[in-house]
């Protein structure tokens, strides 16, 4: 999952890192501060925010992958005793038994179920990622 998740934090750090100003940079080489300490003390402050929105967002992308969540955890329908064991996360048990519900409406609306539990679980990481994102500007 962390290599699926990889192109998509790349390609937003390459966005976030060309959207600080030049001269910002400039402003801090002519000072005499080394580009480590302009990468560290002038860049870094300024693209946290956006560093912090990149990471939940690749994350809160690889909560909802269904395929790679089916293939990664094992596709189990017993609960886990350890960390390490094999599990049945929620995409996984809406992908396996969508198709195969036969049009009973308890199993359906079991399985809508799942699939808002999922949900309420997605907006609560997103609500609180962006809670912190908006500390995080308002606190400067």
């Amino acid at each position: 999952m962390g290599v699926m998740i990889l192109p998509l934090l790349i390609s937003l750090f390459v966005e976030i890192f060309s959207a600080v100003p030049k001269e910002y940079r400039d402003a801090s080489l002519s000072l005499g501060a080394t580009k480590w300490q302009t990468s560290k003390h002038v860049i870094i402050r300024k693209t946290l925010p956006g560093i912090i929105a990149a990471v939940i967002l690749s994350v809160s992308r690889a909560l909802g992958e269904t395929i790679a969540v089916l293939m990664v955890c094992g596709n189990v329908p017993l609960i886990p005793h350890s960390i390490l064991e094999s599990c049945y996360p929620l995409p996984a048990l809406i992908a396996n038994n969508y198709g195969e519900m036969l049009s009973v409406p308890l199993y359906e609306s079991a399985l809508m179920l799942a699939a808002f539990l999922l949900f309420i679980v997605v907006f609560i990481f997103n609500a609180s990622s962006r809670a912190v994102i908006y500390r995080i500007v308002h606190s400067r």
